[in-house]
């Protein structure tokens, strides 16, 4: 497949990084970029054949038969629209607007055009999430009550995103779209999300958007979804996921911990990982970045869908959910209250029974609790079926 790039910045080399690092029949054979000097350099550094800095031309040429677009968040609509124009299937970065009116606008386009539109969500992508989702959807963990996302570093790599009409927020919107769609994964994408009560606040930077956050997503069926979010965190990036369920729990650390760890006096000037703050001192460098951060698997999936003429894991309509909770956060964030999700396009369930009764023990009574004490005796709670009394065994 031939395949179009727009943007020549960190994200688009991450992507580029990734189609051209392994033996594989896709070909990057068109890049956009604003700056023709930065164009030009990203076209030989990965070379590509063909590079322009007119954003159509780079769409419609005839040799593409996909775009990925990999530019700043106030571009997306417009490349969209670009791509629904000239019927080209399209992949989008994440967020895939910076409000979901926007996000909703791209999903019509490309629906009206009937074109593929995919998602690029990479962190529902890692190695670790996709075994973590199997093994939910397996019941090995019964049915999810509660998860919790955090992403933290030091802040963005570009200046964009540190300008909130261009970005549409702050860590939020940079952030927490990974965790919201990590916790719908989880909890389930067809369960509406309800409410969000949300805090955030700039804590550390002098810029208009917020530099934390901390949210809570109610779902239709009861179960909450966490985000954390930093762009204060000092030592580098910090990914983890966790997900309790009535038989079991989950957790991953996808970065930051991962078992590979190298003390350096600073000689040398290599890189050592995504927002790294240092090169010397302990170190925690990642062995395959784009596959740890589930590039691969995305970009195979997104490819897939596109020959086989079916629906990827990550779909422009996940991408306009997310905004429409995020939208939500903000609006929590402003008024120190739980406020609704608005979405104008529901395709989930549209009847859910919130789940609250226990485990049956017996005829009689639930289990609530059973345990072996350091003593060696076995203590069981339960509560009496008819009365409703706390009893023990």
């Amino acid at each position: 497949m031939n395949i179009s790039i727009l943007g020549t910045g960190f994200i688009a080399r991450f992507y580029a990084e990734t189609l051209v690092a392994q033996r594989r029949k896709d070909v990057v054979n068109m890049v956009y970029g604003r700056s023709p000097d930065k164009t030009k350099k990203f076209a030989e550094d990965y070379n590509v054949p063909n590079y322009t800095s007119n954003l159509k031309e780079s769409i419609s040429h005839p040799d593409v038969d996909a775009v990925i677009i990999a530019l700043p968040n106030n571009m997306h609509l417009e490349a969209v629209l670009a791509c629904a124009e000239a019927k080209k299937p399209v992949l989008c970065t994440k967020p895939l607007g910076r409000n979901g009116k926007e996000a909703l606008a791209m999903l019509q386009a490309a629906e009206k055009a009937g074109i593929f539109a995919g998602y690029l969500e990479d962190l529902c992508y890692t190695p670790k999430f996709l075994k973590s989702l199997s093994s939910i959807n397996n019941g090995a963990i019964g049915r999810v009550i509660w998860t919790k996302s955090r992403e933290s570093h030091p802040g963005p790599h570009s200046d964009w995103f540190w300008d909130k009409e261009k970005a549409g927020g702050g860590a939020i919107i940079d952030l927490g779209c990974h965790c919201v769609e990590i916790s719908r994964n989880f909890i389930g994408k067809d369960i509406r999300p309800v409410e969000v009560m949300c805090w955030a606040d700039t804590c550390m930077h002098p810029i208009d958007a917020e530099d934390n956050a901390v949210g809570l997503v109610r779902y239709e069926n009861g179960a909450i979804g966490q985000f954390e979010v930093s762009w204060s965190f000092r030592g580098g990036m910090d990914l983890r996921d966790e997900v309790m369920g009535t038989e079991g729990t989950i957790w991953t650390n996808n970065f930051l911990r991962t078992g590979f760890e190298m003390f350096s006096t600073g000689s040398g000037d290599a890189y050592v990982a995504e927002k790294s703050e240092s090169n010397s001192g302990w170190l925690f460098p990642v062995g395959d970045e784009v596959h740890e951060l589930g590039y691969n698997h995305m970009f195979t999936d997104m490819f897939d869908a596109i020959e086989n003429s079916k629906q990827p894991l990550e779909t422009f309509y996940d991408g306009y959910i997310v905004n429409a909770i995020i939208d939500a956060a903000y609006q929590s964030a402003r008024t120190k209250k739980w406020e609704p999700v608005i979405i104008e396009d529901w395709r989930g369930t549209t009847e859910v029974n919130q789940h609250h009764a226990g485990t049956s023990y017996d005829e009689n009574y639930y289990l609530i609790k059973e345990e072996i004490l350091p003593s060696g005796e076995k203590k069981i709670i339960l509560k009496n079926k008819k009365t409703g009394a706390i009893e023990k065994r």
